[in-house]
């Protein structure tokens, strides 16, 4: 799917934008999946595992920053995974063995919806390699209004930078951080149904939510199936055991087949240790382990 001029500008920059990545029928679909689960937490009133929800939340004005999980909650959201021009690109990308870390569905609600802090996704999960990377599926227009990523080009061939204050894992660069080269940051926006990509060592960010209508990007964080985990970072797998984790492994495998002898490279790895006392997602580890905001 993707041309070579696209592949060639990935690796340089280490982010991409594919437009028209869905066809209509798949952007319709999740689309309608999407706001019935909206429409579904009006009955919730705290967060579940389901729903994150944001300040303000109420059953006359439902405001999430996420749906976890959405391929467990609907099984539309793996086979759009599988079975389309996602997996093509991940494909182009990756190689034909990979495997899912994880999913989400942040929907980032209208009038100020929370910013997530600038960060390096390598920091929450290192692993024996870096070919790992994130999917951004535009599930409505995104515009410079209502929080759109921001990546700074070529970072991701830089160093990690440090995601800690006072020795605790915030999940968050400090802005004033001198490598941190925020005036090269490009903005993504785009058409419902495209999608950005970014390298798992890319420096991105998001503001929030200045419009009036929901920031809707589903989110597929991939790796290439010979890129295996270290032990330490923050990921429920680790608490599973082996067999179980063999399992639960055969449930990841998005293309090809399961690899068993990682590949090792010379990558920057800190683990996120010592815990942010919340950890639960990306939200609350900025909140509680007092990262400094970049948007306020």
């Amino acid at each position: 799917m993707l041309t070579a001029e696209q592949k060639a500008f990935y690796e340089t920059n280490g982010y991409l934008l594919v437009e028209d990545v869905l066809t209509d029928f798949e952007l319709k679909k999740l689309q309608k999946i999407t706001y019935d689960f909206i429409d579904k937490s009006k009955s919730v009133t705290q967060s579940n595992e389901v729903y994150d929800l944001d300040e303000g939340h109420s059953a006359s004005q439902p405001r999430l920053t996420r749906i976890k999980l959405p391929h467990k909650q609907d099984p539309y959201f793996w086979e759009v995974l599988t079975k389309s021009g996602i997996t093509e690109v991940l494909t182009d990308l990756l190689g034909p063995d990979t495997t899912l870390i994880t999913a989400k569905l942040n929907t980032k609600a209208p009038g100020g919806g929370q910013a997530v802090e600038w960060h390096q996704d390598w920091a929450f999960y290192p692993h024996t390699n870096d070919d790992l990377l994130a999917f951004g599926v535009m599930l409505e227009d995104v515009t410079p209004e209502n929080g759109p990523l921001m990546v700074v080009p070529g970072s991701h061939k830089g160093p990690l930078l440090s995601h800690k204050n006072g020795g605790v894992f915030c999940g968050a660069i400090n802005p004033d951080d001198p490598l941190f080269e925020k005036e090269k940051a490009v903005t993504l926006t785009g058409k419902a149904g495209s999608m950005t990509v970014h390298h798992v060592r890319a420096l991105h960010g998001s503001a929030p939510n200045m419009s009036d209508t929901n920031r809707l990007i589903l989110f597929y964080e991939l790796a290439s199936a010979d890129a295996w985990p270290i032990l330490g970072a923050g990921s429920y797998l680790h608490s599973l055991g082996q067999r179980k984790f063999w399992e639960d492994l055969q449930d990841r495998m998005v293309t090809g087949n399961v690899v068993t002898e990682p590949r090792l490279e010379k990558v920057p790895v800190s683990m996120p240790l010592a815990p942010a006392i919340d950890g639960g997602s990306i939200f609350k580890t900025q909140k509680s382990g007092g990262a400094k905001s970049a948007f306020t």
